[in-house]
């Protein structure tokens, strides 16, 4: 008779700003072979600029810093620390408090990295005893002080597939948009809570899909912040060449002259200057509504490692029923670069129990 899931909590603290930690070498050291009785592992992150790679991306980079650390390299160039982002401007966080502000690190480079380079907050791994598994963290550290990181891991025997049901998300008609999938107007947490009152368990997992026909889109789980979201995500979505605020704020002035001149720019900086701008226009900002989704389209797709579906772990909720395990500022997103005429996308939700 298999033995029931082995569920585990494991905090690091990493010894740089990006670091690499071996988490089955942690389990090791403190639980033993525990991890060897299984051939299933769940790995689950409670942080938005720390993840895990999923498992064939590991095993192609060797499972060794050797691989991982280049890796990473080609995405923090792409998206340098320090670089103006809206994100870490906390004099426009108007979330935070003054002593919130104070602390908080400027970090939005790590969470577009994270993104970007399809780090995932929860992965499921095939067990192997002589391979270890990297909790990468993109922003370990702040002021010369290590962040405590927080992860669970379940071993389990197997899994079985509960219930799947397929979901609509309401979109806006713009090319560049991003959907916090957890927004209560939206009913989809409830309608996950639901999901999960209907079918309680010990732990278990619950898989959110983008299906192969919705073209342009992705999902993600990370903070959503409006500024990191609905400004610095711009930079997720094109390729990293500038459009300075200045022309930004120049065609805002003089709207009718950005049709004859747009296409001579390379690409546009921001989302909210786009969007500014097709209002402005309105029927006739349609066309540069496609060439700016067209230009957008081709690095989204061929250099950012975007994900189609993510996973989010599921626990019991100690008397409540199950529940999603998820940090404090995790929230699932949809991402979309191009857009739909049908003015929403399907999703696909998956829930499994463990054994």
């Amino acid at each position: 008779m298999p033995q029931p899931p082995a569920q585990l909590a494991v905090e690091t603290q990493p010894r740089s700003r990006y670091d690499a930690i071996d988490i089955v070498r942690l389990i090791r050291a403190s639980h033993g072979d525990i991890l060897d009785h299984y051939p299933n592992v769940l790995y689950c992150s409670h942080h938005t600029t720390a993840g895990y790679l999923d498992q064939r991306l590991a095993t192609w980079l060797l499972h060794r810093r050797e691989g991982l650390d280049p890796f990473f390299e080609r995405f923090q160039r792409r998206f340098p620390r320090d670089a103006g982002y809206r994100h870490d401007d906390m004099r426009m966080r108007s979330e935070l408090t003054h002593e919130q502000r104070l602390r908080e690190p400027p970090n939005g480079d790590a969470h577009l990295t994270f993104i970007g380079s399809g780090l995932q907050n929860c992965v499921t791994y095939r067990h192997r005893s002589d391979v270890p598994v990297y909790l990468l963290d993109l922003d370990g550290m702040y002021n010369g002080v290590a962040r405590t990181r927080t992860s669970s891991v379940v071993a389990f025997t197997s899994e079985r597939k509960v219930v799947e049901l397929d979901v609509e998300v309401p979109v806006s008609r713009r090319a560049i948009d991003s959907v916090n999938l957890y927004d209560s107007r939206l009913g989809l947490r409830q309608r996950i809570d639901k999901l999960l009152a209907e079918h309680p368990m010990t732990c278990g997992r619950l898989d959110i899909t983008v299906p192969k026909d919705e073209d342009g889109a992705a999902v993600t789980v990370n903070e959503y912040e409006t500024l990191l979201m609905r400004h610095d995500l711009a930079e997720v979505l094109r390729d990293p060449v500038r459009f300075v605020a200045r022309q930004g704020r120049r065609m805002l002035r003089d709207p009718r002259a950005v049709p004859a001149k747009s296409l001579g720019y390379a690409r546009y900086d921001v989302v909210q200057v786009v969007n500014r701008l097709l209002d402005l226009l309105g029927s006739s900002g349609d066309l540069l509504e496609g060439a700016v989704a067209r230009l957008m389209a081709i690095p989204a797709a061929r250099r950012l490692r975007f994900k189609q579906s993510l996973s989010l772990a599921v626990g019991n909720g100690g008397g409540h029923g199950s529940r999603v395990v998820r940090g404090r500022y995790q929230t699932p997103i949809l991402i979309q670069w191009r857009a739909t005429p049908r003015r929403h996308r399907s999703l696909r939700l998956t829930l499994s129990r463990f054994d």
